[in-house]
């Protein structure tokens, strides 16, 4: 494999003829799996991507190089099932070197994990966002011969089962059970496809909508997982910004409207209920897992996601005491569900917030 950098890839675009006129070359960050560089030409401005087989974590972590393939074929199988510039359009693909190009974002597009960081929560953007993962649920489990070339999982095993899921189970080992149970069930479902990147890091917005990025870990399996992902992400951000974290509870309520709109192929509860348990163990891989996010150094939020996940992981159907609670200032009644439900998550989570307000 001919390793790409800044310093040589002009030459390599311009030896495969992809280019013919001088290349500006800007490494772009943001991953830990690839090596990705936006190239700006006179004609055009495209992104370029190589994998790399050992990723860029603290601890050691290592996936198949040639797992670039199978996100260029995801990117080709879904641009037509999507309105244009929702996913990019494939342009150039070596596989000798495990390298692909692909079409730029709109200009002026921002990162939505950025944006949420800074407080900037949209909630209509929320739920077109869960509008779209509906659809790709949607249209994949209706017409499975889109996905079953993608039924190999060994990739999103490498990149999402052991770094996630397993070490969890390693650093609680109280909790491998229930884990090893849901990862039994996701690794043999084939229900729709699975992104298996869902997160607010790989959407970018912009004036014609949002583009999702990063397709490399997706598989025909278990949707459910997207649903656990994602909500992991917008939940922890709640807990680096608890004072705002009713804002943040309402876009999840909207990415739930998005997706419910669109996503039939399943009973509605059952997807909310094994959503919620990936929700469990994704969130506090995000804590104790191979990659935590950088954004929650203080110790006792990290401890508060470690005791809410795992509740969550050890309650069965029991999630919220019988009762009432206090939420956003006045006391509501509190009912068991068997399965919980999403809104049962958000009302501990506001309950265990108020440790942090004082």
């Amino acid at each position: 494999m001919r390793v790409l950098t800044a310093d040589n890839i002009g030459d390599y675009l311009r030896e495969r003829g992809w280019i013919h006129s001088p290349a500006r070359v800007e490494p772009l960050g943001g991953g830990v799996s690839n090596v990705v560089f936006r190239i700006i030409t006179p004609e055009r401005t495209f992104v370029l991507k190589q994998s790399r087989p050992q990723l860029r974590t603290q601890a050691a972590w290592f996936s198949d190089v040639d797992r670039v393939y199978r996100e260029q074929e995801v990117m080709q199988m879904l641009h037509p099932l999507l309105s244009a510039p929702t996913v990019p359009e494939v342009l150039f693909v070596d596989h000798a070197n495990y390298v692909f190009a692909m079409s730029h974002a709109p200009t002026g597009s921002r990162n939505w994990k950025e944006m949420l960081l800074a407080g900037e929560v949209d909630l209509e953007l929320g739920e077109r966002v869960g509008a779209m993962l509906g659809r790709i649920h949607e249209k994949t489990a209706a017409y499975p011969h889109l996905v079953k070339p993608f039924r190999d999982h060994r990739v999103f095993v490498q990149l999402r089962v052991d770094p996630f899921y397993r070490r969890v189970q390693e650093r609680h080992p109280d909790l491998a059970t229930p884990i090893e149970h849901l990862i039994d069930a996701m690794l043999v479902r084939k229900r729709a496809l699975c992104h298996g990147d869902f997160s607010p890091k790989n959407i970018l917005v912009h004036d014609q909508g949002f583009t999702l990025v990063d397709y490399e870990t997706a598989c025909y399996g278990d949707p459910a997982m997207d649903l656990g992902f994602f909500l992991s992400h917008i939940m922890l951000k709640a807990v680096r910004r608890h004072p705002q974290r009713e804002t943040f509870f309402e876009l999840t309520r909207a990415f739930w409207r998005g997706y419910t709109r669109k996503a039939r192929f399943a009973p509605m509860d059952t997807l909310e209920a094994d959503g919620l348990r990936h929700f469990a163990v994704c969130a506090l891989a995000r804590i104790d897992g191979t990659s935590p996010v950088d954004y929650l150094p203080e110790e006792p939020k990290r401890e508060l996601v470690r005791r809410l996940s795992r509740g969550i992981l050890l309650a069965g159907p029991r999630l919220v005491p019988a009762g009432t609670m206090t939420v956003f200032g006045r006391e509501v009644p509190v009912v068991n569900r068997c399965p919980p439900t999403w809104e049962d998550v958000l009302l501990v989570y506001d309950e265990e917030c108020r440790s942090l307000d004082n």
